[in-house]
């Protein structure tokens, strides 16, 4: 019998998937993953979760509008009380002296009212016009004179004096006198020959004074011309123009008069640019 028909030995030949079964033994095992529970969370940070990010419902909003709304009406309601409460917390004599203010404003402002009025009147019935029309321009360019200072004045008012010999006084306090004065009615004001207008200036200089930088020396004498029952009220009231100065160790002196003059002037200004539209 030949070698070749000779069967194979059962043990010979390679078994059918000896060779996966060897590479899974050689792999090791995966390892075991336990599911991890979460960390308990603290009182803070619960609270934190619930108030960030917010949740804002429509009805939430709307009361949130309104309450805006609300509370904006209460501050501005709060603000104009404390505004008009500055009055009540004044003094008796500075509610006095407003009060007397107005009520000077007022008859001067009714006065001039009636003035205008008797000229609208004379313009209607006079037969010639254009001359009456001709003596009020002239008379209203005498009035505008007076307010600008290029003509001289006279009339009733006050000498108001102060003497200074500690050189306290200051160029604000002079000025807060003639704000007063002012206040009170006065329609010219000349001071140690400086005529006063509306773009007057106080000043300090080399020690001293200066009105529209032309410095002044004491005593300082203002030439007021008003209504003296008026004017000489509202500087004395308490706490006022003169009480203020005499702290300062100065002597302050108010005097009536029928016939006060203020003959300083002003040069009349040209305007450089402003030219009459009529």
């Amino acid at each position: 019998m030949s070698t070749d028909d000779t069967p194979e030995q059962p043990g010979a030949s390679e078994q059918p998937g000896a060779s996966e079964k060897s590479e899974a033994a050689e792999q090791p095992p995966k390892p075991v993953v336990e599911p991890v529970e979460p960390a308990e969370q603290t009182g803070r940070q619960r609270l934190a979760a619930g108030l960030w990010p917010p949740r804002v419902s429509r009805a939430q909003l709307i009361v949130a509008l309104l309450l805006f709304v609300l509370g904006l009406g209460l501050a501005i309601q709060v603000r104009s009380n404390s505004e008009s409460s500055a009055l009540r917390g004044a003094r008796q004599e500075d509610l006095v002296r407003i009060l007397d203010e107005l009520d000077g404003r007022t008859k001067r402002l009714e006065d001039e009212k009636q003035r205008l009025e008797e000229q609208r009147k004379e313009l209607e019935s006079s037969s010639n016009q254009a001359e009456e029309a001709r003596k009020q321009t002239v008379e209203k360019e005498r009035q505008l004179g007076i307010l600008a200072g290029t003509v001289a004045a006279q009339g009733p008012g006050i000498t108001l004096k102060i003497t200074d010999p500690t050189g306290k006084v200051r160029s604000d306090q002079l000025l807060d006198a003639l704000q007063e004065l002012r206040a009170a009615g006065a329609e010219a004001i000349q001071i140690n020959g400086v005529r006063i207008v509306a773009g007057s200036y106080f000043s300090e200089e080399n020690g001293g004074v200066a009105i529209d930088g032309k410095k002044i020396t004491q005593p300082y004498e203002f030439r007021v011309i008003g209504k003296a029952q008026d004017l000489e009220p509202a500087l004395n009231i308490p706490g006022g123009v003169v009480q203020t100065l005499e702290k300062e160790q100065a002597t302050v002196a108010v005097t009536r008069s029928a016939k006060i003059v203020v003959d300083a002037l002003r040069a009349a200004k040209q305007p450089d640019y402003a030219r009459s539209s009529s």
